[in-house]
């Protein structure tokens, strides 16, 4: 590249190094001008212009900040249109960015003319989001330096994206007797909000006293419901492995694996798991949306990296975290915000409860334990650690002992009078009280026990508010319960008589039915009777 000060009949093809201001408009640098480009020049009385000519083998900035970036790319990284010498690379989505800082190093050093610059090892960032920036600080480069800085970038991965893995989380906040309404509505919605950010989702939230049989039996619930990330918001942060909170960790069955963090805010923070899910007994800052240590142990975990004792005590160095406040962190809420629809789907969830469990001998079925839980709470559980908006229960016989089995869950109730005619009338009460925004519902069966959140999830995962299907669960070509419902057919649905639900509404759409194959048998397992009940927890 000759870079220099040029007579005005020598700048054809030449590359403008400074911005022109004339009267009609603006020639910017990095401009190759040309020779209907010399009546402005000249109109504005330019004799003589900075620029570079290149010579063989030279790439103009643009091009050469394109060719840098093109080797910079890896798993989710990619690069944009390069712009007046500078390219910019980004997350396709979610994720922690990978960075191999010698390889950085190594570009950086090898000549004056081309910079990178990248965000901090395992920074959190959004699709979208700049990750790493190239820049060309001359108008051209000569090929003997991208050809380099290749050779450098050649030798591993400089620039990856950990995605973020989606998980379903449940938040057992304890209480003590006279604590204030605002401390469960923060740990609700600052949990709520970390797990959106992170691409996870927030379901199941249960309040319990602050006592570790009630602890136990909210871990012992949630993990039923299918969650696989287990926090515990609790009145008071633990002192010691032995407190309140740890021991019902140990007490359902778990494991602590560190307890304490070198991270400020965040040190009170303890990790165990309970089987393969973890468990996370949060610090006192966590009902705050400042960042601390615990968005830290969030971050990597979701991203798939190993999260354990050693893990946590290499995070000193750097672990002294200063963050303003959010702008709209309000401490005086007393209620946590609404859980939000996701993709801008609104699934209502419809637990029929309302049965009178005449072929159980006299038991209320729905009261049953399995596994220590009784059957409708396993099932509202199951509604509650799933995507739906919003879980509405539509309860009949013994309707009291029914809304205490479910005291301390977020639902709605609708008792239908007419339960003795069948479960169309159930149906019908339940769809008539769903929120009118409703785009679809989930009609769950109470007395399918082994229904989870994770089976309610894939068929939402399956609709499509724009080319509205009924989901269905299917194995080995047998269909099952629970069924997902678009709004277009709910009209059809409250015209429905007896005892067969909407099995003739299904029968005449069978066109409109999106299958969704199940390998479990979950799908099937329902309890009418006391020897099918037995069976069932035989398994």
């Amino acid at each position: 590249m000759i870079f220099g000060e040029f007579p005005l009949a020598e700048c054809e093809g030449l590359l403008l190094a400074h911005s022109l201001r004339l009267a009609d408009g603006i020639f910017k640098k990095g401009r190759r001008l040309a020779s209907a480009d010399f009546p402005a020049l000249d109109a504005a009385g330019i004799t003589r212009v900075y620029g570079a000519r290149l010579e063989p083998g030279d790439l103009d900035e643009n091009a050469a900040a394109a060719a840098v970036a093109a080797t910079l790319t890896g798993s989710d990284i990619a690069a944009r249109a390069p712009h007046a010498g500078r390219c910019n690379l980004y997350a396709t989505q979610r994720g922690l960015v990978g960075v191999d800082a010698a390889i950085i190093d190594r570009i950086n050093a090898i000549d004056e003319s081309v910079t990178v610059a990248t965000l901090p090892p395992l920074t959190a960032v959004r699709a979208g989001a700049v990750v790493a920036t190239v820049k060309v600080i001359p108008l051209a480069v000569g090929r003997g330096v991208i050809d380099a800085c290749s050779a450098a970038a050649g030798q591993g991965t400089a620039m990856s994206l950990l995605p973020f893995q989606a998980r379903r989380a449940a938040l057992i906040v304890t209480g003590l007797p006279g604590e204030p309404a605002r401390n469960y509505a923060a740990a609700v919605t600052s949990s709520r909000r970390r797990l959106d950010e992170l691409g996870s989702h927030l379901g199941l939230v249960q309040r319990c006293a602050h006592r570790s049989a009630a602890v136990t039996a909210a871990l012992l619930e949630a993990r039923a419901a299918g969650c696989d990330l287990l926090l515990i918001a609790g009145s008071t942060v633990p002192k010691d492995r032995a407190d309140t909170v740890p021991a019902a960790i140990v007490a359902a069955g778990g494991e602590i694996l560190h307890f304490g963090m070198p991270v400020e805010p965040g040190n009170m923070l303890l990790l165990a798991r309970l089987g393969e899910v973890p468990v996370i007994i949060l610090p006192g800052c966590a009902r705050s949306r400042r960042t601390n240590g615990l968005d830290w142990v969030l971050q990597r975990m979701l991203a798939g990296l190993p999260m354990g004792r050693a893990e946590i005590m290499a995070m000193g160095v750097g672990g002294l975290i200063r963050s303003p406040a959010e702008a709209d962190e309000d401490e005086a809420a007393t209620q946590p915000e609404p859980q939000r629809a996701p993709a801008g789907r609104k699934v209502a969830a419809l637990v029929l409860a309302a049965g009178s469990s005449r072929r159980m001998g006299g038991a209320n079925k729905l009261l049953q334990p399995v596994g220590g839980i009784a059957m409708l709470r396993r099932a509202v559980n199951a509604a509650l650690a799933s995507r739906c908006t919003s879980v509405l229960v539509v309860t009949g016989a013994d309707a009291g002992a029914a809304q205490a089995c479910l005291a301390g869950l977020e639902v709605q109730f609708a008792h239908n009078p007419d339960h003795a005619s069948g479960m169309a009338s159930s149906l019908r009460c339940g769809l008539a009280a769903l929120p009118a925004d409703a785009d679809a519902a989930v009609v769950l069966l109470a007395d399918m026990p082994r229904i989870d959140g994770g089976h309610v999830d894939r068929l939402l995962a399956a609709f499509d508010p724009r080319q509205p299907k009924i989901v269905a669960p299917v194995k080995d070509g047998r269909r099952g319960n629970p069924i997902l419902w678009p709004r277009e057919f709910f009209a059809e649905m409250m015209a429905v008589e007896g005892d067969v639900g909407a099995r003739e509404v299904l029968q005449r759409h069978a066109s409109q039915v999106e299958a969704v194959a199940f390998d479990d048998d979950a799908i099937f397992a329902d309890v009418d009777t006391p020897a099918a009940l037995d069976a069932l927890l035989d398994k």
